[in-house]
């Protein structure tokens, strides 16, 4: 697998207190944007072309990378208009020339063994695969249940729990699967697609106990600049 895309539209409201001007992507840690780290983790994973998917700001994200060297090709998909989630993937497809591709979030860094996750999904014939992270005593996330197959079977919605498994925000998908799927221009991807395909059995959920950080909230980015910085020094 050697492409992938990152949902970096958005516009980071929650984070409006720490970085007011520029986009998640791109809010500071250490010497380097969040984007710099999350670009490191992925050329390590192997990816070589990475397809920026980009609406608010998408100027400064344009400029940043075109000013800086990168460890992978990259592309950019700016939207017009707000396309939710699953419309963002949609409008960036056409940048990626192999069918199966990664989904990674801007704001999220998720320490996932990606060629383990695309062998767990080649193993069970899976179109669309999640990254799923345990955790405990959290009312931040809503929570996933998953059979004994690795099959997804609900989205819970959030409430405080113990224990459980989180949506990480990494997919493995399917180009042609996705185009099957009759989608409309602009829609929510979890609402629309991973809830319904959860339903109909269709949906897999790879375990990954690894590092993740979500740095839309300020309490945590503070964290993942610390950390980042250190594993990426």
């Amino acid at each position: 697998m050697r492409e992938c895309m990152i949902l970096a539209g958005g516009f980071g409201t929650r984070l409006r207190s720490v970085v007011a001007d520029k986009p998640k992507c791109l809010a500071p840690m250490g010497n380097h944007p969040f984007l710099y780290y999350l670009f490191q983790y992925l050329h390590a994973q192997g990816f070589e072309h990475a397809v920026l998917s980009l609406g608010y700001l998408s100027e400064q994200v344009i400029a940043w990378c075109n000013d800086n060297p990168l460890p992978l090709r990259v592309s950019f998909a700016v939207e017009q208009e707000p396309l939710g989630t699953g419309g963002a993937i949609l409008h960036a497809m056409p940048y990626l020339a192999d069918d199966t591709f990664a989904v990674f979030n801007g704001d999220t860094f998720f320490d996932v063994a990606m060629a383990d996750m695309l062998a767990f999904a080649q193993q069970h014939n899976s179109k669309l695969t999640l990254a799923l992270k345990p955790m405990e005593k959290f009312d931040r996330y809503g929570s996933i249940a998953l059979n004994g197959e690795g099959r997804i079977t609900a989205f819970r919605e959030k409430q405080y729990q113990e224990k459980g498994l989180i949506n990480g925000g990494v997919y493995l998908a399917s180009q042609e699967y996705l185009k099957s799927l009759a989608l409309p221009t602009a829609f929510s991807f979890e609402k629309t697609v991973l809830e319904p395909q959860a339903t109909a059995g269709g949906l897999l959920g790879f375990i990954s106990d690894t590092y993740f950080i979500d740095i839309g909230i300020p309490e945590d980015f503070t964290k993942a600049g610390i950390d980042l910085v250190k594993m990426y020094q």
